[in-house]
């Protein structure tokens, strides 16, 4: 048993790397434009352009992570989230250096006068100020510090990719087929998040309470105490509420 984990340990430490590799390729690829000098005739614009899209894919990616473990049933994916989100983070640093750095030399001035004319900067100047705290509280000390201020905290997450979808739809302006394309993956992941987080029915809640009931005289019958013909119950429940893509009643 402890040899089968070990081995479970070892497969995923190197999936765990080689994701992690793998979150670079862009930045590599990036990088090998600029050294064959291969960026075409703005570079400026060009590693904007894929810093962003990056930062928006790395965004909705960590946002797909409980949806598709619920789903699939891979548990393992919870561990890549917070690695995914912080490449998010780093991608999003990336360009935002590019805007202040490349683009506007650090003239503050300048930069003050663009967010305040431009909207598609103000958002995007207001989504990387929401993901900072958000990079900042990812570690496990923080995340035990702050509790359940934490998941509230993360929460601020879908704010951040709406706000990033709009900068990068109020930007293009002519060719909106991208920005619509990670707005309906946005979509998707906001209406499976609103489904899960909504207040169970009544038929719902008389089902899973006549399931529970139903359980219970079953393990009863079979001689098990009451409080733990309680919990075999509730195990069943749970058993079955995650047999189902939706979690939200049983069947």
């Amino acid at each position: 048993m402890i040899f089968e984990l070990t081995i479970k340990n070892v497969k995923f430490k190197i999936l765990k790397a080689l994701a992690f590799v793998a979150c670079l390729i862009p930045l590599g690829l990036l990088g090998w434009d600029a050294y064959t000098d291969n960026l075409g005739a703005n570079p400026i614009e060009v590693i904007t352009r894929d810093t962003g899209s990056w930062t928006l894919i790395f965004l909705l990616a960590t946002l797909s992570v409980t949806p598709v473990r619920r789903i699939s049933g891979w548990q393992w994916l919870i561990k890549l989230r917070r690695m995914l989100g912080l490449y998010a983070f780093f991608y999003a640093s990336l360009h935002f250096t590019t805007y202040f750095w490349l683009d506007q030399f650090f003239d503050f001035a300048e930069i003050v006068k663009d967010v305040m004319k431009r909207p598609f900067i103000t958002v995007g100047f207001l989504s990387f100020a929401l993901l900072i705290p958000l990079a900042l509280t990812s570690t496990s000390g923080m995340i035990r510090r702050l509790g359940r201020s934490w998941q509230q905290l993360h929460r601020l997450s879908y704010a951040i990719a709406i706000g990033g979808v709009i900068h990068f739809l109020w930007l293009v302006k002519a060719d909106i087929r991208r920005p619509l394309i990670y707005g309906f993956a946005l979509a998707l992941l906001l209406a499976y998040r609103l489904a899960l987080s909504r207040t169970p029915t009544t038929t719902e809640t008389e089902k899973c309470q006549s399931f529970l009931q139903d359980q219970m005289k079953i393990y009863a019958d079979q001689g098990s105490p009451a409080d733990q013909a309680q919990k075999l119950a509730l195990a069943d429940l749970c058993q079955t509420l995650l047999s189902t893509n939706e979690f939200l009643y049983v069947e």
